[in-house]
């Protein structure tokens, strides 16, 4: 044991009495010092260590387990009471004692009951020096009863009423959580205007039609025995004046209907609490709820207010919409009148609710365990408070101090027992108990009554070694009882020390203030009392200081000459130095112009840089010495003309006013080279976290030399201030002495927190770390807290290095989760930080569309509808729909092959979507799939339908050979896409004159199983243009267009002969060559002529841009009855051929076979769908349309772009 000594001196008297210090017995009482070995021989009375909560629910489904640990020496044995009375576990083969311990296992899943174990126990720890005892523990089975059966009439109301829907769950044990929720355990939301009440009542401000449902059902949460009942659902009805007038039209005459506005505005009023005052009454230390719910219309605001005085503002919380207001760890300061006010746009009402805070016992002064030595004095005080004022009462080895045996050294005066004169019978176990109406405080203090002799604590033969003229302290740390006496002695022959240089002091010490030479030696500390002696040798070392016997010298010198320092170290021969140069406080420039020698330091090539403080240091383990000396750096070198140029660096940083959070660093200013200086920059370094990087701090005007920096904590800092003026920047100075700062807690705690999971049945945590100069301190950690949203589970949290990332195994797939991350560090914990909503992990959806219908709506497009899946079968975030759909086979050819399968996706919670892009006349193959963040979910049945037949494409060419006089033959080639089965060809064809105008327009039916067909009767030399078109039982398909020219009639040449050529010399004029002919020469020469100026003026309007009669004449003969597709055919848009209706001429267009070729035109998804897929509407509804080249509607005036080849001008000229 060690005596409790105040840290006093007591000096030797001067008379040569013998050294010693004897420590006076003190009121105060002896403490047990923690030596394992003390503890292990002393005799100590017992003590409580663990036990059970006073008030114990315990779960009847487990077996009963009461703690009750103790220590004492010699160890204590237990016993126990139940409901005053004691327990004889022994007879009781359900109740089990652990050995060595007091703590009761009552075996009851075996068999027994519960209830049958209620009651008041008290544990007893008992050995020879006393008994203590622990806290009355009730215990008490958890209960969670059904709920009465009960017949809940449905509730039918008016939009815009009020309503309360009681809860009233059964009495449990203990109280239930209440919540309310639908059939599909969602919680029900609510709102400023919807809300929970304190007593688990669900209260509406004012109804609106969507709070009609069937299933409003309060539910009551046991967490003890984790049970949760059900109440029965309550059916609500909220019906407009319309719908109310509808009911009482049977009833009531029409003056009684309701006026058109379905619901009138009102001001607030109370739905709880009752009246304009009400009273409240919360203990010490608890949570003070105050409630206010209102109804009105529109919804009433909540505020509050403390009549006499302000809300606490660490310690008040707004809570379900500030409709209740909380005030943490209440006092009796919080008492008085708190005011809600509710307050909408048609008025406001309050109401008072008085409250009265009153306090279970708390403790003041709690009793201490004393020990104390024969014939000593000392006192137990146990002092508490409460309200009502607790009273105390006092127990001996756990009875009542009035019955105890009596004890003469024992005064007892209210809350304090007098100890005078005790011996060692007077130990005991005291036991205060202060109590009152809303509780009680048990203590066990005892008393121990120690007779031990002295005992030396310090270890043996310690050495001490102290430089000379330094002060020495000799340690002789000692217990016993009663307190021994203290003498020092030095010396093998136990010479007493009797000179007046020593200091004793109280706690056993030995002071030397100035040890000489012949202070070392060995030193003998004796403790002595009553019933014995114990002594210690320790040993003490003088050692000779280390001094500087040759000290550096200040020195002036030249630029690029060579300067040395010497510094020669004397020192105790025993110790080995340790010696070092330093330069302006610092470590020497890195550089090959330094070195150091055995006792000097050399500076080769000195520049003005070199110029400052060296300082010699010689270190030993017992001291230090140091010597500087300044160098001087001189150039005599004449006076230069002025210079302008940016400033030379700042010098001589010096850092003073050291605090936590700030520093003064002061300067001199460099040269400022004839511009003035008009600005200074700071900038930091950190070398703890950043080493060599340099970050701006501050800027100061010019004419400033000093700044107060703000620091960080945690940060080992150094600054270096640059001059600025008009000319530029100058380079940085020297950086400054290191400075670092204390640590702190952090101020901020991690960003960009996130909770995903990357597998079904995790939650990855990550978040942005901290760096190194905002951690403020070292030990940077993180404490990563979760729980799930939508539960009342307590936080779960781990403390985690400096990392970012963890993850939460072992969590239920896809659930929202509530996720905090706070920064800690060696000092503490940084703010606490908000949370942010993650998720676990998602997993693949568990359920295929079921319902799958598809509705073709024409040969190609067809409309998907599906029925949603379950949202919890989802198990992740909801992507969208996928369908994959197919040509499984032509309904033409039935033909299977293989088809790549077309992918749409749907956004969102659509349950429709269209088709885009089928082919006609087709077989088509889909299923649908869900798709969350994690990939895609079964796919629901195939479903099968067939597209109709649609219009055809255009016939793949069209040829006219075998010109004759009167006939023309045709041969084509059949569609490339029928798209149904093609009924017939339609043939319209249509003289042109030599004008260019449209003759009458010939209709003709060709079969479809014919590629060629030969037209007669047709006029010689004339010009035709043909529309042909296949037809299919869904209409007709795109026309293809060309033209054709029978050939001429030699005869009718020869009719335009002179008429002086007759009959009878026929054969004679055929032979006669007609090239030479006059008449022949000149008609020739006239046509010619004439195609030449047609060239010319075609030339000139086509430059102009003029139009060519041509197209106006054949557009104007158009076919009427060939008409573009429309949409109420079954298709999107209108098709024809861009072409279609001009005239073919000759050299310019038409291939040399006078073939045409259709160019295929696909269907695209391009306009549709989602991504590569396609893109849709909210709707379902594709984006964009089919649209087709339009044919041209006849147009005023001459139009052409194309120039007529000679062979076209002579057809139509002749």
């Amino acid at each position: 044991m060690q005596l409790k000594i105040m840290p006093k001196k007591k000096r030797l008297s001067a008379g040569r009495a013998p050294l010693m210090l004897f420590l006076c017995q003190m009121i105060s009482a002896l403490e047990v010092p923690l030596d394992p070995k003390l503890l292990e021989d002393l005799v100590q009375p017992p003590t409580i260590t663990q036990q059970s909560p006073k008030d114990y629910i315990i779960d009847p489904r487990e077996n009963i387990v009461i703690q009750c640990e103790a220590k004492g020496k010699p160890s204590p044995s237990f016993s126990w009471t139940r409901n005053g009375t004691h327990f004889d576990i022994d007879k009781d083969p359900l109740v089990t004692m652990k050995p060595g311990s007091g703590t009761l296992t009552i075996n009851i899943m075996s068999e027994g009951k519960a209830e049958t174990y209620e009651g008041v126990y008290q544990c007893t720890a008992r050995n020879e020096r006393g008994a203590a005892i622990s806290n009355n523990i009730v215990i008490r089975p958890s209960r969670s009863p059904l709920w009465t059966k009960e017949k809940l009439e449905p509730i039918i109301l008016r939009n815009g009423q009020s309503l309360v829907l009681p809860c009233r769950p059964p009495i449990g044990l203990p109280p239930p959580i209440i919540f309310w929720m639908d059939n599909s355990f969602q919680r029900l939301p609510q709102s400023e205007r919807v809300s929970q009440g304190l007593n688990g009542d669900l209260y509406f401000s004012n109804v609106l039609p969507e709070d009609t449902r069937e299933d409003y059902i309060c539910y009551a949460r046991f967490n003890h025995t984790q049970t949760i009942q059900q109440k029965q659902p309550i059916s609500v009805k909220v019906i407009s004046v319309d719908e109310l007038n509808d009911t009482i039209a049977a009833n009531l005459s029409d003056t009684e209907f309701y006026g058109a506005k379905s619901h009138r505005q009102r001001p607030p009023t109370f739905l709880t609490p009752d009246g304009n005052t009400s009273r409240k009454e919360e203990l010490r230390g608890n949570v003070l709820s105050l409630e206010c719910i209102a109804e009105g219309l529109p919804t009433p605001i909540i505020y509050w207010i403390k009549e006499d005085g302000t809300l606490p503002i660490n310690r008040t919380f707004y809570r379900n919409f500030k409709k209740t207001l909380q005030i943490v760890q209440v006092t009796e300061a919080d008492s008085g009148n708190y005011q809600c006010i509710a307050k909408n746009a048609l008025g406001a009402i309050h109401h008072t609710i008085s409250v009265t805070v009153k306090a279970a016992p708390y403790w003041i002064i709690a009793p201490q365990n004393l020990v104390l030595s024969p014939e000593e004095d000392g006192t137990l005080i146990c002092r508490a408070n409460g309200n009502p004022k607790p009273r105390i009462s006092w127990l001996s080895n756990g009875v009542p101090i009035e019955i105890a045996p009596d004890d003469p050294s024992r005064k007892i005066d209210g809350d304090t027992i007098i100890f005078s004169k005790v011996q060692e019978r007077s130990s005991a176990v005291y036991q205060c108990n202060a109590s009152n109406e809303y509780g009680y405080l048990l203590a066990n203090a005892f008393v121990n009554v120690l007779a031990e002799p002295p005992r030396i604590l310090t270890s043996a033969n310690t050495l001490y070694q102290v430089i000379a003229n330094r002060p020495a302290l000799l340690d002789c740390a000692f217990f016993g009882s009663p307190l021994p006496t203290i003498e020092w002695f030095k010396g093998a022959k136990g010479s007493a020390l009797r000179e007046d240089i020593y200091v004793l002091h109280e706690n056993g010490t030995l002071e030397i203030p100035v040890a000489q030479k012949d202070s070392t030696g060995t030193y003998t500390c004796v403790a002595r009392n009553k019933l014995g002696m114990a002594n210690n040798d320790v040993h003490l070392e003088i050692k000779d200081p280390t001094r500087i016997i040759k000290q550096p010298e200040y020195a002036v010198v030249q630029r690029g000459s060579t300067v040395s320092f010497e510094c020669k170290v004397k020192h105790d021969h025993t110790l080995i130095p340790t010696v070092m140069w330093l330069k302006d406080h610092g470590e020497l420039p890195n550089d090959g112009r330094f070195t150091v020698d055995k006792d000097r330091l050399v500076v080769a090539d000195v520049n003005d840089d070199d110029g400052g403080t060296y300082t010699c240091v010689a270190n030993t383990t017992l001291d230090n010495v140091s010597a500087s000396a300044v160098l001087s750096v001189v150039a005599p070198t004449p006076t230069p003309a002025p210079i302008y140029d940016v400033p030379n660096p700042p010098f001589d940083l010096e850092l003073t006013d050291q605090l936590d959070r700030s520093v003064q660093l002061s300067w001199t200013p460099g040269d400022d080279n004839n511009s003035p200086i008009t600005k200074f920059i700071i900038e930091y370094e950190d070398a703890m976290h950043e080493p060599g990087l340099w970050h701006h701090q501050t800027e100061v005007p010019g004419t400033q030399t000093t700044a107060q920096l703000k620091l960080s904590p945690y940060v080992n800092y150094s600054f270096r201030v640059m001059a600025e003026n008009n000319l530029g920047r100058s380079l940085p100075s020297e950086a400054s002495e290191q400075y670092l700062t204390k640590a702190a807690e952090p101020d901020k705690n991690p960003t960009a927190v996130e909770g995903l999971g990357s597998e079904p049945d995790n939650l990855v945590i990550t978040w942005k770390p901290l760096n190194g100069f905002e951690s403020n301190g070292p030990g940077l950690q993180y404490k990563v807290s979760w729980r799930q949203k939508d539960g009342d589970d307590e936080w779960t949290s781990v403390v985690v290095a400096n990392v970012s990332k963890y993850i939460v195994s072992g969590t239920p797939t896809f659930v929202p989760y509530l996720i905090k991350v706070q920064a800690l560090n060696d000092a503490g914990f940084a703010p606490e930080p908000a949370a942010v909503m993650g998720h676990s992990g998602e997993d693949l959806p568990m359920v295929a569309p079921g319902n799958v219908r598809v509705n073709v709506v024409n040969s190609t497009l067809a409309e998907v509808h599906w029925d949603p899946v379950p949202l919890k079968s989802i198990r992740g975030h909801l992507q969208g729909y996928r369908i994959y759909y197919w040509k499984a086979q032509s309904s033409l050819t039935r033909n299977r092959r293989h088809i790549e399968k077309k992918i749409l996706t749907f956004q969102g919670s659509k349950t429709h979507g269209m088709l885009p892009g089928l082919e006609p006349f087709s077989h088509y193959t889909l299923n649908v799939r869900v798709v969350n963040g994690k990939g895609e979910g079964p796919a629901s049945p195939d479903k099968v339908f067939n597209t109709p037949e649609g219009v055809p494409s255009a016939p793949s060419s069209l040829k006219i050979v075998n010109p004759t006089l009167d006939s023309l033959t045709l041969e084509w080639e059949p569609p490339s896409h029928p798209n149904g089965i093609l009924t017939e060809y339609t043939l319209k064809y249509q003289p042109i004159n030599s004008t260019h105008e449209l003759g009458p327009l010939v209709d003709l039916k060709i079969p479809a199983n014919k590629t060629r067909w030969i037209l007669k009767n047709l006029n010689f030399s004339t010009r035709y243009k043909f529309y042909f078109y296949a037809q299919t039982a869904a209409g007709s398909g795109i026309q293809i267009t060309e033209e054709a020219i029978t050939t001429v009639d030699e005869g009718k040449l020869a009719g335009i002969l002179p008429p002086d050529v007759g009959a009878g010399k026929a054969m004679a004029s055929r032979q006669v060559d007609i090239a030479t002919q006059g008449w022949f020469i000149g008609l020739m020469c006239a046509v010619a002529l004439l195609i030449l100026i047609l060239l010319i003026v075609c030339f000139i309007r086509r430059n102009k841009g003029g139009k060519y009669p041509v197209k106006e004449k054949e557009d104007a003969h158009a076919d009427p009855e060939i008409q573009p597709m429309k949409e109420d055919d079954g298709t999107f848009g209108e098709y024809s051929d861009a072409e279609d209706h001009k005239p073919l001429k000759k050299g310019s267009r038409t291939p040399s076979d006078r073939t045409v070729k259709k160019e295929d035109s696909d269907d695209s998804l391009v306009d549709y769908g989602e991504g590569v897929n396609g893109q849709f509407n909210e709707d379902g509804s594709f984006i964009g349309q089919y649209s087709g080249k339009k044919e041209k509607e006849p147009a005023e005036g001459n139009e052409s772009s194309e120039a007529p080849s000679p062979v076209n001008a002579m057809n139509s000229f002749v």
